[in-house]
């Protein structure tokens, strides 16, 4: 795949997400259109990291016990920070587009580890409002397709993208 001067550009910068697209090689392939984009900067010795997110500005860092200063929220902080937002706001909004009386969602998040170096995410949605039965569990189905659930579980693929000279600081 090869980006367009635009694409390339909002790589190296979060403020331009969805000004660039990606076209496939062949005609046959899909062309993509960026929505978002981040830059994760992290200098230093410690594991602080700086992000930028569009006008937005976010840190994420390790807990002391794992070598870190402890000074933001772990990646994983963060990926479960995504799931838990992304699905309150899908419910919110489709409850609000049907006019049901959804007063307030809460995710609750946990990650998890097992044997063998297994993960998982468990995720618990609490749903309050005047809701009937057909309408939570409709809820609960649409939290199962919102785009971080689906990019979590696997339907997004992650595209390694070759660096032009930025090692070269």
């Amino acid at each position: 795949m090869t980006a367009t001067p635009a694409a390339a550009a909002a790589t190296d910068s979060p403020d331009t997400a969805g000004t660039g697209t990606t076209t496939g090689s062949t005609s046959t392939e899909p062309e993509f259109v960026r929505s978002a984009a981040v830059l994760a900067t992290s200098t230093g010795e410690d594991y602080r990291v700086d992000i930028r997110a569009g006008r937005h500005h976010l840190t994420a860092d390790e807990p002391a016990s794992a070598g870190g200063g402890d000074t933001a929220t772990t990646p994983v902080g963060l990926l479960l920070s995504a799931l838990g937002s992304c699905t309150a706001i899908t419910l919110r909004m489709y409850a609000q587009r049907k006019q049901w009386p959804l007063e307030t969602v809460r995710v609750h998040l946990g990650y998890e580890k097992g044997p063998d170096r297994a993960a998982r995410i468990t995720r618990r949605i609490d749903l309050v409002g005047d809701l009937d039965e057909a309408q939570r569990d409709r809820l609960l189905d649409i939290a199962e397709r919102t785009p971080v659930t689906l990019a979590v579980t696997g339907a997004t693929p992650v595209v390694a993208a070759r660096s032009k000279g930025a090692d070269r600081a």
